[in-house]
């Protein structure tokens, strides 16, 4: 009676988790038994097929629209007679779609003067939307890039000589590019001292010096910094513009072609003549013992 029993174990032996419940098997819930689809297949999202707001039958009738080919009629009758479900619960389905941006209805007019209804079919909304903007995003991005300068403004339009003379330009452009010594904030570049160079030019037309231009420019300037100095100065040669000289003072037009601009040698003046000297004011005021040998 009290020998030791050696069949019976000692201890109820535990459950073994390798052996009666393999590792990633579950218990309960939904196994996946999948093959990989060659042929005949349509690709959908999962923000549809679980979308949380959209009913069981919106989500099947969605699938089913996104895997027809293009021109299948999809109206209500005709979805009414392919599918168990009345007219009535599948109207109430589409218009779940189109209220979450999955189905679009437009009316169009037909060539033959019939509307008809054309369904558009997205799969994913507002994808078209983010397309739109995403260059748009992109390029304010490069605009605003630390290390791109930002697109050069367009400088205001300025007065136009009458007769653009290369020598007439030249003397223009000597005058703009010595504002820098009067005012430091005027050094201009070559590209905004040739813009303004024909402003220049037509006031030495109307009887100015290069003198008096370079005042009319240069006085009265903002004590702050200049951003744009030469917008400032295409503004003083549009807005400034004085009127042209009396015609007592204004030189008669000799026959043939007309002479190149010269600048007189007495008074700076801009005056045509077929070679340097003075113009015919100073050439008047002088004596002839005064006059140059």
């Amino acid at each position: 009676m009290d020998t030791e029993n050696r069949i019976a174990p000692l201890r109820a032996q535990s459950r073994i988790p390798a052996k009666n419940h393999p590792a990633g098997h579950r218990t309960a819930g939904v196994v996946h038994d999948h093959v990989r689809h060659t042929e005949n297949f349509t690709v959908i999202g999962n923000d549809l097929t679980q979308h949380r707001e959209l009913s069981l039958l919106a989500i099947g009738l969605a699938c089913y629209i996104q895997s027809v080919r293009p021109g299948t009629a999809v109206d209500i009758k005709t979805l009414a007679a392919r599918f168990p479900e009345g007219p009535t619960r599948i109207a109430a389905a589409l218009r779940e779609l189109e209220t979450h941006g999955y189905l679009r209805r437009n009316r169009e007019r037909t060539p033959t003067g019939r509307i008809v209804t054309r369904t558009v079919s997205c799969n994913r909304p507002g994808h078209r939307t983010a397309a739109r903007e995403a260059p748009a995003r992109r390029s304010a991005a490069r605009r605003t890039a630390p290390d791109e300068p930002a697109p050069r403004k367009r400088l205001p339009a300025v007065p136009q000589p009458s007769y653009p003379a290369p020598a007439l330009l030249q003397t223009a452009v000597d005058v703009l590019a010595g504002l820098r010594r009067h005012d430091p904030r005027l050094l201009l570049s070559a590209t905004d001292a040739e813009h303004l160079a024909p402003g220049v030019a037509a006031w030495l037309e109307r009887d100015l010096t290069p003198t008096a231009v370079r005042h009319a420019l240069t006085e009265n300037l903002p004590n702050e910094p200049l951003i744009r100095p030469a917008a400032l100065l295409a503004h003083r040669l549009a807005a400034q513009l004085p009127p042209p000289p009396p015609l007592g003072r204004r030189a008669t037009p000799a026959p043939g072609p007309r002479h190149p601009l010269q600048t007189c040698d007495g008074c700076d003046r801009a005056f045509r003549a077929p070679a340097p000297g003075r113009c015919r004011d100073c050439r008047s005021d002088r004596s002839p013992e005064g006059r140059l040998q």
